[in-house]
């Protein structure tokens, strides 16, 4: 079949609020044909403006003036002669026009009978191209003008982001399921047309009421929509340009429609998605591209939002893969604020995810991601704080006892607590004491892990616990202001609407420090419970401020508290909480 794709332009680039595709032509010059003629300064029909000279003769052009010429004469009504030499009749049908200009100069209501209107001319031109496509299919010049009148109107229901109000009425005359139907159309540039209008009505940019965008995508779930894109993206060729962009707003249509966790995870659940994103993400290019680093992110976002993702993920060997994309960044640092940057964060994003679960952590051993993360804190760059955050995840949860023992079997210990007492940024450093938590919680008493362990804080007259004093004391002074606020601003409040507000205070506390100092004051329990020098050490080190250790129980207590026995290891937590309580 001969190629039509002379026919249609570059389609504007309309990306979510996050990118924006990189058009190969000027995104503008649509725009500022649809602006002239919309807008009423285009009727001087080639007339051009008149300008009046800076200098005027002073002498008069033309031939004298008859002797019984008066200026103030009016003009003669009743004669031949009308406005200025110009007759009634053609007076009054010049008025008909200007009246007429005047009405086309309005600007169109855009309300439900346009909605009615636009359906049904809608339709009309869907139907007229299946039926000359049917009748001509190895004639595409006797198709390709409706296959032109078709991609005008696609493009008209761009009207519709800036009505959402509209939504509904479009909903309910059935558009959506015509628009979506085109997703499957031969000619691949229509099918373009329909995935980026989707992505401009669906976009987070667009001013539409909840109930308004569930309206509009539920239509659009009802008529396979995730079926249709995923099935679009195994025919794109990204060699093509064109191609290239609509895999770009298939994309950004399952951003989204991910913004909604239970469609995040219908997406994720679709036979090819997932496996898709991994297998684009695995695409070696130099340099990565936008496409790439999409496809990681919309990675991300799945797994995040579901763990029936995760799950399924997992199936496909997705810790491994993951892994091997990494492993290229354990020395070298991807260019500063490019795709590629963008895009090992999102595989560290999609990996930190997965060693979530218990079955992640598994695989993340046997992919020997204990033994990446290491070589990656000592001769990363970019990688390291990625690769500690990911550590810290893998030995956290009471799955995470077998990572804990691999760190301490691959010589991790000093590289962890090298980097403890070097100066770090404060997300390090978060991520240092999580990981000590792990280790103090899940190595078997009496093992030889445990005890190398504990012998890391006890080297060198205790100087890991002098530090973790120190930094305890440093959060404090950034915690105590925000609670002394919160303290007056309860005043202000009743009791029952100081429940309300006591998440968004704790949130507060939290922001300003407080998770870091309950890791400290867990850890110290701990020394404090395996070794009499150790909390000789505390005891000293809190003495110097007139404090004791029922600074430590405090925050212990107010831990307990808020755990619920209900929630997935809520329950071990809390009774390990308890424990350490007999000990401070």
């Amino acid at each position: 079949m001969t190629n039509v794709d002379e026919l249609f332009k570059k389609p504007l680039s309309i990306g979510t609020g996050k990118r924006k595709l990189e058009p190969a032509h000027d995104p503008n010059e649509l725009y500022k044909a649809a602006k002239l003629e919309s807008n009423g300064d285009v009727k001087s029909k080639g007339k051009a403006p008149m300008v009046e000279d800076e200098e005027e003769d002073d002498g008069e052009a033309g031939p004298e003036l008859p002797p019984d010429f008066e200026e103030d004469e009016p003009d003669d009504e009743e004669g031949r002669f009308f406005g200025g030499g110009m007759e009634r009749q053609t007076a009054d049908a010049m008025q008909y026009i200007d009246q007429q200009d005047a009405e086309e100069g309005q600007p169109e209501k855009f309300d439900s009978a346009w909605v009615r209107r636009f359906a049904l001319n809608f339709e009309r031109k869907i139907s007229k191209n299946a039926e000359l496509r049917g009748k001509f299919e190895n004639d595409p010049q006797k198709f390709m003008a409706s296959e032109a009148d078709l991609h005008t109107e696609i493009k008209n229901l761009s009207i519709l982001s800036e009505r959402p109000e509209l939504y509904g009425e479009f909903s309910k005359m059935g558009c959506v399921g015509s628009l979506i139907s085109l997703l499957s159309h031969e000619n691949a540039d229509i099918a373009i047309d329909a995935i980026q209008i989707i992505s401009e009505l669906t976009d987070e940019d667009v001013e539409a009421e909840q109930e308004q965008w569930d309206t509009l995508v539920n239509a659009m779930m009802d008529a396979d929509l995730i079926e249709l894109l995923s099935q679009n993206l195994t025919r794109f060729d990204e060699t093509s340009d064109m191609d290239r962009s609509g895999v770009y707003y298939v994309l950004g249509v399952f951003e989204n429609l991910a913004s909604q966790q239970s469609i995040a995870e219908k997406i994720g659940q679709d036979s090819t998605m997932l496996s898709w994103l991994l297998s684009r993400a695995q695409k070696k290019e130099v340099p990565v591209s936008q496409n790439k680093q999409y496809a990681a992110e919309i990675l991300a976002i799945l797994l995040q939002s579901s763990s029936k993702n995760r799950e399924k993920f997992l199936g496909l060997d997705g810790v491994d893969t993951l892994l091997q994309l990494l492993s290229q960044y354990r020395k070298r640092d991807p260019e500063k604020d490019s795709d590629e940057e963008e895009y090992v964060e999102n595989l560290f994003d999609c990996l930190i995810c997965l060693v979530d679960e218990d079955a992640g952590k598994n695989k993340f051993l046997d992919a020997e991601g204990v033994e990446l993360a290491q070589i990656m804190l000592k001769e990363g760059k970019f990688s390291k704080q990625r690769a500690l955050r990911a550590l810290d995840h893998a030995l956290g949860g009471v799955g995470g006892a077998p990572a804990c023992d691999r760190l301490v079997e691959v010589a991790g210990l000093r590289t962890v607590f090298g980097m403890f007492m070097k100066k770090q940024e404060n997300q390090n450093i978060e991520h240092l004491l999580g990981i000590f938590a792990s280790l103090l919680r899940l190595l078997p008493g009496g093992s030889a892990a445990r005890i190398r362990t504990l012998a890391k804080f006890m080297e060198r007259e205790y100087e890991k616990i002098d530090k973790l004093v120190r930094l305890r004391r440093d959060y404090a002074s950034r915690v105590t202001p925000v609670e002394q606020a919160i303290e007056k601003e309860k005043n202000n409040f009743d009791k029952e609407e100081q429940e309300i507000m006591a998440p968004e205070w704790l949130s507060r506390r939290f922001d300003a420090g407080l998770f870091s100092i309950q890791l400290i004051d867990v850890i110290l329990a701990w020394l404090v419970a395996e070794d009499d020098g150790a909390k000789q050490k505390v005891v000293t080190l809190l003495k110097d401020r007139d404090e004791d250790l029922s600074l430590i129980r405090g925050t212990l207590q107010e831990q307990v508290e808020v755990l619920s026995e209900d929630g997935p290891g809520q329950k071990d937590h809390k009774e390990m909480l308890e424990t350490l309580l007999q000990f401070v």
